[in-house]
C-alpha cells in the first residue's frame, strides 16, 4: 500500500512539474487576460462539470473572496451553482445548454468565460465557450493534453499534462494552473 501511496505523489509532482514547464507562458498569458478584464470593469464567468464544476467554484471563491492579501472583491460567478437554473434549463431545453444559456444571459463583451473540461470535449462547456465567443468575451478552456473541442474554442488554451498521464493527476495540476492564476490575478488587482 505504501507503494502505491509513494507512486501516486511522484506521479503528481511529474505531471505538474511537466505541465508547470509547458505552460508557463500561456499561464502569464491568463492572468494577463483576466487582469485587463477586470481593469475594464468585466468580470469572469467559470463553469465545467462533476470536479470541474468544484474547481470552477474554487476559483470563484478565490477571486470574490481572497486568496492570500485582502483586497477589493473581483467580479465572478461559477454558472454550476444555481440549481434552479441548472434543472429549468437541462429540462425545459437540454443539459448540453445549461452553460451557454448562462453566459447568454450574465456574460458581456470583454467578460472571460472559464470553461474546464479534463476531455476538452464535454458538450456543455463546449456550448459555453462558444456562446462566449459569440458574444464577445474571452475564453480560457483548462483541459487535459490537447484540449479537445474546446482548443479551437480558447483564446488561451490550458492543457494540463501529457497524453497518457491519468486523468486525476490531469485533474491535480489543474488546481495549481488556477492556484497560481488567483495568485497573480489577486497581486495585480491589489495594486489597482
Amino acid at each position: 500500500m505504501q507503494e502505491i501511496i509513494r507512486n501516486r505523489f511522484a506521479e503528481s509532482l511529474g505531471v505538474v512539474r511537466r505541465t508547470g514547464e509547458k505552460l508557463c507562458e500561456r499561464i502569464e498569458q491568463a492572468v494577463t487576460l483576466i487582469v485587463a478584464g477586470y481593469r475594464a470593469g468585466g468580470g469572469l464567468c467559470a463553469f465545467g462539470n462533476g470536479g470541474s464544476a468544484a474547481d470552477a467554484q474554487h476559483i470563484v471563491a478565490e477571486l470574490v473572496g481572497r486568496f492570500l492579501i485582502d483586497r477589493k472583491p473581483l467580479r465572478a460567478q461559477a454558472l454550476t451553482t444555481d440549481t434552479s437554473i441548472l434543472t429549468s434549463v437541462a429540462n425545459d431545453y437540454q443539459f448540453d445548454t445549461i452553460f451557454s444559456r448562462q453566459v447568454e444571459a450574465f456574460g458581456t463583451p470583454g467578460d472571460i468565460a472559464f470553461g474546464i473540461t479534463t476531455s476538452g470535449d464535454s458538450a456543455n462547456v463546449v456550448a459555453g465557450l462558444q456562446k462566449a465567443k459569440l458574444i464577445g468575451m474571452k475564453t480560457i478552456a483548462l483541459t487535459g493534453p490537447g484540449g479537445g473541442k474546446c482548443a479551437e474554442l480558447a483564446d488561451i488554451l490550458l492543457d494540463a499534462g501529457d497524453e497518457g498521464d491519468p486523468t486525476p493527476r490531469i485533474q491535480e495540476a489543474h488546481m495549481v494552473i488556477y492556484h497560481t492564476i488567483c495568485e497573480l490575478v489577486e497581486a495585480a488587482m491589489a495594486t489597482t
